[in-house]
């Protein structure tokens, strides 16, 4: 299995006031598959994908990436680990201000030993045309296509989004999840989505339902719905 969570807990405050977020959470996801972490707020879905980004870390149990586990690894290798292997996309675009679209994506690329084309990815993001404009000068729709293009640039193994469709109208959150479906598709990015939009649990191979920081049930969709089709 090539991402593997066993026994994942989290815990925030002292004794007294101790909230538990995460209450034991198990799962996988195969490479290269689209999962969706679904449930309301509060129910500890970002918390979880923060801990598989190395961004925060489980007070106990294991999480393995192709068998690896990363509490194995040491500050160094956790840093080399989110350089080469991750790419971040969240619900905020924050883009540099005085960089260009393609200077942003860019920034990206130098994280990484393996990076994708920019001209075809440029082209991919349907950001050509834009490319020397500054975000000051983008929509919010393009604003994301540019923070899209920045993590996937990386060639990364997992492409974790937090609620990346948050900030935007209905037309142009259609547009960015085609977008990321795409890049699933095209190059090969296992997909962890944190959503409360039920509707897009549809166009994933995994659904993981959370309550309460506990998984309510994990599904799987045998067809999946175009994120051009999805109505909410």
């Amino acid at each position: 299995m090539f991402l593997e969570l066993r026994d994942i807990r989290k815990s925030y405050g002292t004794e007294e006031n101790k909230t538990e977020v995460l209450k034991g959470i198990s799962m996988s996801v195969e490479k290269g598959k689209f999962c969706v972490l679904l449930g309301p707020s509060g129910s500890g879905k970002s918390t979880l994908l923060n801990i598989i980004g190395g961004i925060d870390e489980a007070d106990s149990g294991d999480i393995c990436i192709e068998g690896k586990k990363l509490s194995a690894l040491n500050e160094k290798q956790l840093t080399s680990y989110r350089r080469n292997h991750l790419g971040y996309i969240f619900q905020m675009y924050n883009l540099i201000p005085d960089l260009t679209v393609r200077e942003n994506i860019e920034t990206g690329a130098f994280l990484s030993g393996n990076p994708l084309d920019i001209e075809e990815l440029l082209d991919t993001l349907g950001l050509k045309e834009h490319q020397d404009k500054l975000p000051s000068h983008l929509s919010g729709g393009q604003q994301q296509r540019t923070s899209i293009g920045r993590a996937v640039i990386k060639n990364p193994d997992i492409l974790l989004c937090d609620e990346p469709t948050g900030a935007l109208d209905y037309q142009t959150s259609k547009e960015i999840l085609k977008l990321i479906e795409t890049v699933n598709r095209k190059y090969g990015s296992t997909v962890i989505m944190v959503t409360h939009n039920n509707a897009i649990r549809l166009m994933a191979d995994t659904v993981v339902r959370l309550r309460d920081g506990m998984i309510r049930d994990i599904t799987q969709n045998e067809v999946k719905t175009a994120a051009e089709d999805l109505e909410w």
